[in-house]
C-alpha cells in the first residue's frame, strides 16, 4: 500500500521571519519614497532647507551613535571632528582649490584628527573618557577661535560655491536636499552593514563584557579604535555637508553645545538603534529652527521634552514607541481572546 505523499512542513519561526522581513522591506521602501517626495511636497524653501539640515545632522548622530550606542563610549568632543573636516574644506575652497580635492582633504583631515582623538581617549573609559574627549574638543574649538590667520576667528570662512556632481548644480535647495538624501541613505546603509557584521557583534561584546572578550582573544582596544575611526568618518561627512549647506563655518559649530546637542540626539532617539539618532536629530532641529519661531523660551521646552523622554521612555523614543506599541497590541489580543473564550463558554439557550 503506497503511503500518501508527505506534505511540506512549514516552520512557523521561518514563516514569521520571512513575513517580518517582507514587512520591513515594504516599510523601508515607503520611508525612502517619502523622503524623496519631501522637497516636492513642501512648497516653502525654508522647510526644504530644514529637511536638509535634519538629514545632515542625522548623519552626525549616526556617527556618534556608533560610539555611544554600540561601543558604550560617550563622547563630548565630536563637534571638534565635525569642525576639522568642515574647516579644511572651507579653507581649501577659499584658497581657490577644487571641490574634489577639498572634500578628499576634509575626509583625510577628519580621519587623522579621529585617530589622534582615539589614541588619547581610548586609554580610559567611563567618566575619564568623557572628560578626555571634552578636553580635545575644546582644544579644537580654541584653535578655530584663536588661529585667525587660518580659520578667520569669529569671522569664520565663507564658501561661495557648491560642487556640481555629474554637471548637476546643487545651488537650488531641492537639488541640495536630493544630494544630502543620497549621502544620508549611504550612511544608514553603511551603519546597518557595520552593526550586522561580525565586527559589529564584537564591538557590542566589548561594550557588554570587555574582560570576557579580552579573555576570548579579542583585541578590545583595536576594536574600539576602528569603531572610533568609522564614527569619525561619518562625523567628517556630516561636517562637509554642513559647510556646503551653510556655505560658512565658524567656531560656533565646534562649541561644546554642538557636541552636547549631538549626544542628546542619540540619547533621545534611542542609543544603539539605527532609527533612533535620525528621530533624535529631527526632534532637535525642528525645535531649534521651527518651534523657536513661535516659542521664545524654546530651550526650556526642549529640556522639558528630554526630561519627559528620560522619565517615560528611558530607552529612547524609538525603542519606547516600539515597547508601548507591542504592549498595546498584546493587551488588545489578550482582551480579544478573553472575550472569545467567554462567548464560547456561555450557556446556549435550549430549544
Amino acid at each position: 500500500m503506497n503511503s500518501p505523499a508527505a506534505s511540506p512542513v512549514t516552520n512557523p519561526a521561518t514563516s514569521e521571519l520571512t513575513g517580518g522581513g517582507a514587512v520591513r522591506r515594504v516599510a523601508i521602501a515607503v520611508a525612502v519614497l517619502a523622503l524623496v517626495a519631501v522637497p516636492y511636497a513642501i512648497e516653502q524653501v525654508y522647510y526644504v532647507n530644514i529637511a536638509s539640515q535634519i538629514l545632515l545632522y542625522a548623519v552626525f548622530a549616526l556617527g556618534l551613535n556608533v560610539l555611544v550606542g554600540y561601543a558604550g563610549l560617550v563622547s563630548l568632543g565630536h563637534a571638534g571632528l565635525f569642525g576639522v573636516a568642515a574647516y579644511v574644506v572651507a579653507y581649501l575652497l577659499a584658497a581657490g582649490h577644487g571641490h574634489a580635492l577639498a572634500i578628499l582633504a576634509g575626509l583625510a583631515a577628519g580621519l587623522v584628527a579621529t585617530a589622534g582623538f582615539a589614541a588619547l581617549a581610548l586609554r580610559a573609559t567611563g567618566i575619564s573618557f568623557i572628560m578626555i574627549t571634552l578636553a580635545l574638543g575644546e582644544i579644537i574649538w580654541g584653535l578655530a577661535y584663536r588661529w585667525i590667520s587660518i580659520t578667520g576667528g569669529d569671522n569664520g570662512i565663507s564658501v561661495s560655491t557648491r560642487p556640481m556632481p555629474f554637471g548637476l548644480s546643487l545651488d537650488a535647495p531641492r537639488a541640495f536636499y536630493d544630494a544630502t538624501l543620497i549621502v544620508f541613505l549611504l550612511a544608514v546603509g553603511a551603519v546597518a552593514i557595520f552593526v550586522r557584521s561580525p565586527f559589529g557583534a564584537a564591538l557590542c561584546g566589548t561594550r557588554d563584557q570587555p574582560r570576557r572578550m579580552n579573555a576570548l582573544g579579542y583585541h578590545v582596544l583595536m576594536i574600539r579604535f576602528w569603531a572610533f575611526m568609522f564614527s569619525g568618518l561619518l562625523t567628517s561627512v556630516a561636517g562637509i555637508l554642513f559647510v556646503y549647506y551653510t556655505e560658512f563655518i565658524s567656531p560656533q559649530a565646534l562649541a561644546l553645545t554642538a557636541s552636547a546637542e549631538g549626544l542628546l540626539m542619540v540619547i533621545s532617539g534611542g542609543a544603539g538603534t539605527l532609527l533612533g539618532p535620525v528621530v533624535g536629530a529631527a526632534l532637535v532641529v525642528i525645535v531649534k529652527n521651527v518651534v523657536s519661531a513661535y516659542i521664545t523660551r524654546w530651550n526650556f521646552m526642549l529640556g522639558a521634552i528630554f526630561v519627559a523622554i528620560v522619565v517615560f521612555m528611558p530607552e529612547g523614543l524609538v525603542p519606547g514607541a516600539v515597547r508601548l506599541t507591542r504592549s498595546a497590541w498584546q493587551s488588545a489580543s489578550r482582551q480579544k481572546g478573553t472575550t472569545r473564550n467567554a462567548a464560547a463558554s456561555a450557556p446556549r439557550p435550549q430549544s
